[in-house]
């Protein structure tokens, strides 16, 4: 049992990493399903984390700091949306740019704000997301097995981590079950098309960058709201671009993205389980390099084990009507 519940641990760590990375590569779904590349997914986070905190810590609500964390990734998103879609600039270059914007802007308010550094001030339990008891979890915790899977594993999840698992079964009957999802599957595809049935391929993009901001938004209020107690500097981590590569390795497919994230959540799980630790035949392995290993094995997954992944083709491509 002993292994047992050391496999309980790790999966229920796993699941909590893989929470931000879930709901950032749902985001880049929606806006690249749409043809707009979204290398800002990073920025939108760290923006969205530090104002979920700052809000959250000002007015003492977890929900007004997750409006606001919302608000301000949405608009980023619109400032993407409108150096790519309406200016029909290089969305590589707007999206670094966001990131940028981010990195800089958080540290500098955050300092002006609240002069700790760069920080947030700690939140209390009111003003940050706690974990959730499933009914039923402390009664069933002594059955063998089945109790510890659905009182720690299941049970005692944060609100957010249950959104980002729900809506992953939602946007997959939203792109293929809505008609809002198939002209966003077919303005990614071929937007010529779409506009030829007088649909606006320009608000059907912009309706994309606004679901990635929401999406985003989410993702980075819960690293500030709920895995932590407040906002830090850089603590989005590089979880923006992981994100990103587990959407290229599942292939733009909703379920096949959640998967993925489970496991690089699974690989960053198991290097802080091992860090300190003695590998068999290796020894004490060094801190940075179990550090850096999630890292490691997301360019060797990507580089040969993924096959052919084919964006949507019209996917970068800033388009211009014809007349």
């Amino acid at each position: 049992m002993e292994y047992f519940d050391t496999l309980i641990v790790i999966l229920q760590s796993t699941v909590r990493v893989s929470v931000p990375l879930i709901l950032a590569a749902l985001a880049g779904l929606y806006s690249e399903r749409a043809g707009i590349f979204d290398i800002g997914l990073e920025g939108k986070m760290l923006a969205a984390a530090f104002a979920g905190g700052a809000a959250a810590s000002v007015f003492g609500s977890a929900f007004i700091g997750l409006l606001a964390g919302i608000l301000v990734s949405v608009c980023l998103a619109l400032v993407h949306g409108f150096a790519s879609i309406t200016q029909r600039g290089n969305q590589i270059v707007s999206g670094v740019a966001i990131n940028f914007i981010a990195l800089g802007a958080t540290v500098i308010l955050g300092q002006a704000w609240f002069r700790q550094g760069g920080r947030t001030p700690q939140l209390r339990d009111g003003e940050r997301f706690t974990t959730v008891e499933l009914p039923f979890a402390a009664e069933i915790a002594d059955i063998p097995i089945l109790g510890s899977i659905y009182s720690n594993l299941l049970s005692g999840h944060f609100l957010l981590t249950y959104l980002a698992f729900a809506l992953v079964p939602i946007t997959w009957w939203v792109l293929y079950r809505t008609r809002f999802g198939l002209r966003l599957r077919a303005v990614g595809e071929n937007p010529g098309a779409v506009d030829t049935a007088g649909i606006s391929v320009i608000w059907m993009r912009y309706r994309a960058v606004i679901c990635c901001g929401i999406l985003c938004g989410i993702a980075g209020v819960y690293l500030s709201m709920a895995m932590t107690a407040g906002f830090v500097k850089g603590m989005t981590a590089g979880k923006g671009f992981i994100a990103l590569a587990a959407l290229i390795f599942a292939k733009w497919k909703p379920v096949n993205v959640m998967f993925a994230c489970l496991l690089f959540g699974f690989l960053d799980a198991m290097s802080i389980r091992m860090q300190g630790n003695e590998l068999p035949f290796i020894g004490a392995v060094p801190v940075q390099f179990m550090q850096a290993l999630p890292y490691i094995l997301t360019v060797v997954l990507l580089a040969g084990f993924i096959g052919k992944a084919i964006p949507p083709r019209a996917g970068g491509v800033p388009y211009v009507k014809e007349r």
